[in-house]
């Protein structure tokens, strides 16, 4: 292990002792506030904490099983002490992976739930079929995981497909798991309206947005929005096509839009409008921060930027490439209907990369 990072696991060996200490104060004990926070933290430390003993008692058990196999006065101890050697260096590198993985920074915005916006592009009809097909496969790798999918707003096209659809996925890390779905997604394939079998490309943007949270949402000034009702397009029955329950909110100094339409509550239209908005102009601002960051835009991840192009399904060979990292898998069905655990698992080895490499950097400093 480099030695900036065994530095930094000795800081977190003495932050639990701190932390240990604070905790039994009792003035920290009646902030209910302050002993909460400092309790999700000793959690944290706790585990970083405990897996950095473990490694430094195996490496212990390291260097004493090769002194025991270097003396040759203890030859007949020579096969036991070389299974000790054996176990001790796999538990060491299996600990130092884990420690390495912990070390990496969080983003807070991974445990929460997440926004998912689908906008058909180049392509007509086919881009819009294509655009409900992503929300399909979405749809069911979030049933997968047991999360619970509400939609928001959604525009259909003439043969059935989405021109936009916004997803609300409510779930575990669910934005953590799919925050790196942002960007171009390609498909090539026969549309269904092609007449003589030729193979046409076109294009869908994806947007994953965490949801706020209420007490850092962004806060909003009720003078700077323009709200306005019509009726719903799209199926829903006799009532939602007969009454102005569907709301578009545009928030004016930015111009950014939010609507809903799925509700048959205006109320609750306006409710969901509000928090989807709220999302975007969050997400608009965490943009230009990150736009001023060279290094996280030349990242293999990449921005999230719609205009990256960073996937595409080419149906006539049954593949799936991500240009990002550069994997293609050959099961491009199975990940159509929902399986995309490999695909998102690659992605976030590759950003753990890419953080260790940044951590690297700065020790190195």
């Amino acid at each position: 292990m480099k030695p900036f990072l065994r530095h930094q696991l000795e800081r977190y060996a003495q932050r639990l002792a701190e932390l240990d200490f604070l905790l039994s104060r009792e003035d920290i004990m009646a902030d209910m506030a302050q002993y909460r926070l400092l309790s999700r933290e000793h959690a944290e430390v706790t585990q970083i904490a405990g897996r950095y003993a473990r490694l430094r008692q195996r490496e212990a058990d390291l260097a004493e099983a090769r002194a025991l196999l270097a003396d040759p006065a203890q030859a007949e101890l020579a096969e036991m002490a070389q299974e000790e050697i054996t176990a001790a260096e796999a538990d060491i590198a299996q600990l130092e992976a884990e420690l390495q993985r912990l070390l990496l920074p969080k983003d807070p915005d991974d445990a929460r739930n997440a926004y998912l916006e689908i906008r058909a592009g180049t392509g007509g009809d086919e881009s819009a079929l294509f655009a409900a097909d992503l929300a399909r496969m979405y749809t069911r790798y979030a049933a997968s995981k047991g999360w619970r999918v509400e939609i928001m707003s959604a525009h259909e096209s003439e043969l059935g497909g989405y021109k936009e659809i916004v997803l609300r996925i409510e779930g575990d890390h669910a934005y953590g798991a799919l925050r790196f779905e942002s960007g171009g997604h390609r498909v090539q394939r026969v549309p269904v309206t092609e007449t003589q079998g030729r193979i046409h490309t076109s294009a869908c943007t994806v947007a994953v947005l965490p949801e706020p949270d209420e007490a850092q949402a962004v806060q909003i000034n009720p003078a700077d929005l323009r709200i306005d009702t019509f009726r719903a397009s799209g199926a829903g029955g006799q009532h939602i096509n007969k009454t102005d329950s569907a709301v578009r909110i545009t928030h004016l100094p930015t111009g950014i839009v939010a609507e809903c339409q799925d509700d048959r509550s205006q109320h609750r239209n306006k409710a969901k409008a509000l928090q989807v908005l709220q999302a975007r102009i969050q997400e608009k601002e965490r943009s230009e921060r990150a736009a001023k960051d060279a290094a996280t835009r030349k990242g293999l991840i990449g921005s999230g930027d719609r205009s990256d192009r960073i996937r595409t399904y080419n149906f006539p060979q049954g593949r799936v490439t991500d240009h990002r990292i550069n994997l293609t898998l050959y099961k491009l069905p199975a990940i159509m209907d929902g399986d995309l655990d490999e695909l998102l698992q690659a992605l976030a080895h590759a950003r753990e990369a890419e953080q260790l490499a940044e951590l690297e950097a700065v020790g190195a400093a």
